[in-house]
């Protein structure tokens, strides 16, 4: 059975934060809040955990997960940045946005996309998450918590709770989130190109 965590983004607890964190670096998956909805997360190099994530949401090889990182210098370590992305970046995060970006060596293969060799990078605009990351000390390995044959993510941590409880370690009730996805920027091009429009703002990319 899961272990259920309730940390009001208002007033983090970090005790609970410590033992989420925990679970994460024994290899579990733990489900947390963000910006635009709740999300599954592992460690980044952590092969089983991120074979478990793909079969609760009965996802292929062909989807790769997004890079959940704290701030832009953890982003340097796993992406290829040049200066116009990151003056784009850093004015748009942390915030509901995917920025696709070439991957460095640091990442492993099974989360690039398996014939460019990009990853999908997001800095989430959540304190609950923030604190979450801030405590891990490196990215985690991310997905939007949406069911199989679903059309929109969860939002409701007991609700989660229910359906999940034998399939993650843990679930941090954060309180009600929204059930936008992020929007979805290229960053790879000569310039930025939309692949999914959701919660994020696209007007900064001229878009």
């Amino acid at each position: 059975m899961s272990q259920f965590f309730t940390i009001y983004p208002h007033n983090i607890n970090q005790r609970l934060i410590r033992q989420a964190v925990a679970i994460l670096k024994d290899g579990g998956i733990v489900v947390y809040p963000t910006d635009s909805c709740y999300a599954l997360g592992c460690l980044l190099d952590d092969k089983n955990a991120v074979t478990r994530i793909r079969h609760i949401r009965q996802l292929d090889e062909a989807h790769f997960l997004t890079l959940m990182c704290r701030d832009l210098s953890e982003i340097s370590n796993y992406a290829r940045v040049d200066n116009a992305q990151f003056r784009l970046l850093k004015a748009n995060t942390p915030g509901s946005y995917t920025f696709i970006l070439e991957a460095t060596k640091e990442v492993p293969k099974r989360l690039q996309h398996p014939k460019r060799s990009t990853i999908g990078i997001r800095i989430p605009d959540h304190p609950v998450a923030l604190a979450l990351l801030e405590e891990l000390g490196q990215p985690m390995s991310s997905s939007t918590l949406i069911l199989p044959n679903e059309v929109w993510p969860l939002n409701d941590a007991v609700l989660i709770r229910d359906l999940l409880e034998k399939k993650v370690d843990a679930v941090i009730d954060g309180g009600s989130t929204g059930t936008d996805f992020t929007t979805v920027i290229d960053l790879t091009g000569s310039a930025p190109a939309l692949l999914r429009q959701g919660k994020g703002d696209i007007s900064p990319f001229g878009l």
